[in-house]
């Protein structure tokens, strides 16, 4: 085999594969009619109902169920009240952009699931899980209701009100993940 056949035929190989891996990838992610702040906000109501004993086992995760209830409820405030510390701009536009982009196409987050948004106020493993629950239900509703100007993500840069809304729904379901029977 010649030299020119052999890099055409290992890189026609290479695109397949990556093709073929990016196809896997991209088949994964949610519904896409569960990719909204309606939806988010049932299935929050169903998790409200349960007992709270039940509502504090559910997370298997570093975070218990309040804190993982806390920590996506400050990602939504800080969506409108502005995030306390932010990734340089280099970040935001490259690395940051490319991943935002990744997770809206894919449909599904994957994110360290015990990473604290940068210079947040720390979680409070005491705080009680119903209480934490509707902080976060409040704050998507604030969110829904919002009309200002946006904050720039700490990581993704400017987002639009859609984009953000899916930014928070995806962030929430990848944080399901470490959910007893809701994922």
């Amino acid at each position: 085999m010649q030299r020119r056949q052999f890099i055409k035929l290992g890189l026609i190989g290479a695109t397949a594969g990556v093709t073929g891996a990016s196809a896997v990838w991209l088949s994964q992610g949610k519904n896409p009619s569960l990719l909204n702040l309606n939806s988010l906000q049932a299935k929050l109501n169903v998790m409200l109902a349960l007992p709270s004993e039940q509502l504090a086992s559910l997370s298997t995760g570093d975070w218990n169920s309040a804190q993982v209830f806390s920590h996506c409820a400050q990602s939504v405030e800080f969506s409108m009240s502005g995030f306390p510390q932010h990734k340089s701009a280099v970040f935001k536009h490259s690395v940051g952009a490319l991943a935002f982009a990744a997770f809206a196409t894919k449909g599904a987050m994957t994110h360290s699931l015990s990473e604290a948004i940068p210079a947040a106020p720390a979680l409070d493993p005491n705080v009680d899980v119903k209480q934490a629950l509707t902080r976060l239900l409040n704050s998507v509703t604030d969110f829904e209701q919002y009309q200002g100007p946006l904050a720039p993500h700490f990581a993704y840069g400017e987002l639009n009100k859609a984009d953000y809304e899916l930014a928070h729904v995806l962030h929430f379901y990848n944080h399901l993940d470490t959910f007893n029977a809701f994922s």
